[in-house]
């Protein structure tokens, strides 16, 4: 997928100071080394692999930060909530809860742009014969969670194949064995979710995909133009007051898309945990396969430049969704390229 940079214009109008390039080459002591924290809205998901691969291949501490990562857990507090509240510096979570919440009246902006497509399908039952959203009028599909992106992906989906909310149900049914279980056993007839769930769906023979978002062709066809999703927020006044850490943490995560953009998906799982590619849902080999499936979501092309007219294809799903209220969103100030433009250039990756 073939992506441009946006205008400068379109960047935040709040200017952030970025450190020269002499500044982030700058060799700086573990000693003296920030620590920043980050929670990831599901760390062993393929569509999250980033974070951990960049603490893997020691970028972090070579850009001169400690970086402790966490995971949001079922049942808890989600990634961006913790980011908002302050129990941790960044989220790695979609691009989406940006706009979420400057309605919300909360500064927040994305400082790279790690996917360009969801990385989900919906994957709906053995059987079931559904081939588009307009197949599941007057049944149950499963989210991961109400109100969560794939919740607002499902309705975008469901509104441009002319349904409204009342034509079908939407259920949470989480991810891993409890969307496994909600297909086996009929309480939904379709689900949004992603690798290594979508893989375990297809093994056991309990659903198959019908509508791919993972993939440049799919993002397209079912929302219309380039989906920018998975990525790293923080809140504006964090990144003002910290934007020696805040580029520390971008120049580690382009030089992790740059290393994937030149290695093999069986590279990458060769340097995630074990436990992330070989599992009760899917043994290595399987996870490789999919990797290598999906790897267009990835934001090799643009090495985490926002997609030009991604933010304006989010708004149109936030707004089928009705999550905007008649509150004027400045697409403009929910992200910016400042420190990505800045890493490019002191790697010499233009």
């Amino acid at each position: 997928m073939k992506l441009t940079k946006l205008a400068s214009s379109l960047a935040l109008a709040t200017a952030i100071a970025v450190p020269s390039a002499a500044m982030l080459s700058a060799p700086v002591s573990a000693e003296t080394m920030p620590t920043v924290t980050m929670m990831v809205g599901g760390i062993d998901k393929q569509i999250y692999l980033y974070y951990e691969l960049a603490q893997r291949l020691g970028f972090y501490k070579k850009y001169g930060i400690n970086m402790k990562l966490s995971t949001e857990q079922a049942g808890g507090v989600g990634a961006e909530d913790a980011m908002v509240s302050g129990q941790v510096a960044m989220a790695g979570a979609w691009y989406v809860h940006t706009i979420d919440f400057q309605q919300k009246g909360k500064d927040v902006i994305d400082i790279i742009q790690l996917g360009v497509a969801p990385g989900e399908r919906i994957m709906c039952k053995t059987g079931s014969n559904i081939k588009s959203p307009a197949d599941w009028k007057g049944k149950h599909v499963g989210v991961t969670d109400l109100g969560s992106g794939t919740d607002d992906l499902t309705s975008y989906v469901s509104a441009r194949a002319g349904l409204t909310s009342k034509d079908y149900t939407k259920i949470a049914a989480g991810a891993g064995q409890t969307m496994i279980a909600a297909l086996k056993f009929g309480k939904a007839v379709c689900g949004m979710t992603s690798q290594p769930t979508v893989n375990a769906i297809e093994k056991l023979g309990v659903g198959y995909s019908a509508i791919d978002l993972s993939t440049g062709a799919g993002v397209q066809k079912w929302l219309g133009g380039d989906f920018p999703a998975s990525s790293v927020l923080a809140r504006a006044d964090w990144v003002k007051k910290h934007p020696k850490e805040t580029q520390a943490v971008v120049d580690a995560l382009v030089a992790t898309l740059n290393w994937m953009k030149h290695h093999t998906a069986a590279d990458v799982a060769n340097e995630l945990p074990t436990d992330f590619v070989s599992n009760q849902l899917t043994s290595k080999a399987e996870y490789i396969k999919a990797l290598k499936t999906d790897w267009g979501q990835f934001n090799l092309d643009g090495l985490g430049i926002m997609p030009k007219n991604g933010p304006q294809t989010v708004y149109n799903v936030e707004k089928a969704a009705g999550k905007i209220k008649g509150i004027k969103v400045d697409l403009a100030n929910t992200y910016t390229n400042k420190y990505v433009e800045a890493a490019i250039k002191a790697e010499h990756l233009n």
